[in-house]
């Protein structure tokens, strides 16, 4: 008969049972029975008492084992808060400083460090970003001019432990020490060359003055550039500052232009002044082997002349008439030994014409030709006049 047939109160082949005969009936464990237990247990070694059988305490042990396990929670749970917050990670962009008991112990490096919980403060500083801070304001020039100027701090952290230590608010004190550096040099120079070209100049003074004030306050910070990024007079003189500016960009056109021009005249009159001295030192020179020439042409003609006077001084008669004569338009006729078929050599007074004429227009050369013909006939007609002339006195 199977075990759960109806028909009797004996139930020896119950699954639950141990294959024997079972006194009770008993059911699945009980949660809260295992509960209690193992809160028992749990209690014993912390050092707790096991509450008895009887009825009468079971109330007392009870409360005394809950009471324990909540001991126990806790302390599980404060030891693992002091493990967490024994151990910290330090960025590789970081460094920490650590304090224990309020004085400085050490500054960590990058990577998995320990402290002690409670007693140690740490402190993380980011110290390879670079951070910007802005500073304007209006302030007097050397000659007394106000301007206005706006500039550009660039920094990082050097030293954690002066950033964190040594000042209270780094980034107040950084923008104190920069309104102080900029006033100072602004302060030392004139108005033209904080507008103008004295902008980079400012910039590089104010850094190193302002990099050596951080380092007298212990900030632990660095300067890693300084931009001036505008310079200019306050609003009420900005356009007569303009005028000016604009008047000095006209001086620097106009001189930069006669430098130009005097760049380009220059070399060019030196140029014709040393084609001229050429020229005169070869005019000099051509001069000099010519007279040289007619020394020695004058002493040999000397010598010829001493041999041989009346010839020699007929022949340097000729040859000066025909030197003086060669260069100029008049013809000169014999009409005592000359007869009726006469030559005008006409090449030569056209040759001469020309010559004189050399400065005239084309137009005027043009007519030239008929001033020849005109000029040939009234010398013909002038020979036969002084042709008859003679006749007539021979024949008388």
């Amino acid at each position: 008969m199977a075990w759960n047939e109806p028909g009797g109160n004996r139930n020896d082949n119950d699954p639950w049972g141990s294959g024997g005969r079972r006194g009770n009936d008993q059911g699945p464990p009980d949660l809260d029975e295992a509960l209690r237990k193992g809160l028992d247990k749990l209690n014993k070694l912390l050092g707790g008492k096991k509450g008895g059988s009887n009825g009468g305490s079971s109330g007392g042990d009870g409360s005394s084992s809950g009471f324990g396990a909540v001991l126990a929670i806790l302390g599980i749970l404060i030891v693992g808060y002091v493990i967490y917050q024994s151990f910290y990670t330090v960025d590789e962009q970081e460094r920490a400083v650590v304090l224990r008991f309020g004085k400085y112990h050490t500054t960590e490096n990058p990577g998995l460090r320990f402290k002690v919980p409670i007693i140690d403060d740490v402190t993380k500083v980011r110290v390879t970003n670079v951070r910007t801070a802005e500073s304007e304001g209006q302030m007097l020039t050397q000659d007394e001019n106000l301007v206005s100027v706006d500039l550009q701090v660039q920094y990082r952290v050097d030293n954690a432990r002066d950033y964190v230590l040594n000042v209270r608010d780094s980034n107040q004190a950084l923008a104190f020490a920069t309104d102080s550096a900029l006033r100072h040099e602004v302060g030392s120079a004139g108005l033209d060359e904080v507008l103008t070209e004295g902008r980079a100049a400012l910039a590089i003074n104010v850094e190193q003055r302002l990099q050596s004030f951080l380092v007298k306050y212990g900030t632990g910070l660095q300067i890693v550039k300084v931009n001036v990024e505008s310079t200019q007079p306050p609003s009420e003189v900005q356009e007569a500052f303009r005028e000016v500016q604009r008047a000095k960009e006209d001086e620097q056109r106009l001189v930069e232009e006669a430098e130009t021009y005097r760049n380009k005249v220059v070399p060019e009159a030196r140029g014709r002044a040393q084609r001229l001295i050429e020229e005169a030192n070869a005019y000099k020179q051509e001069v000099t082997e010519r007279a040289k020439g007619e020394t020695a042409r004058f002493v040999q003609l000397l010598n010829v002349y001493k041999d041989a006077p009346v010839v020699t001084r007929d022949r340097m008669y000729l040859d000066t008439m025909q030197k003086v004569f060669s260069s100029t338009s008049k013809v000169l006729v014999d009409t005592e030994s000359s007869n009726n078929m006469m030559y005008l050599p006409l090449d030569r007074l056209v040759g001469n014409s020309k010559g004189s004429s050399s400065d005239s227009s084309t137009s005027d050369y043009s007519g030239s030709n008929t001033d020849i013909q005109k000029l040939t006939d009234q010398v013909l007609d002038e020979i036969r006049q002084r042709n008859n002339s003679s006749s007539v006195r021979r024949g008388r």
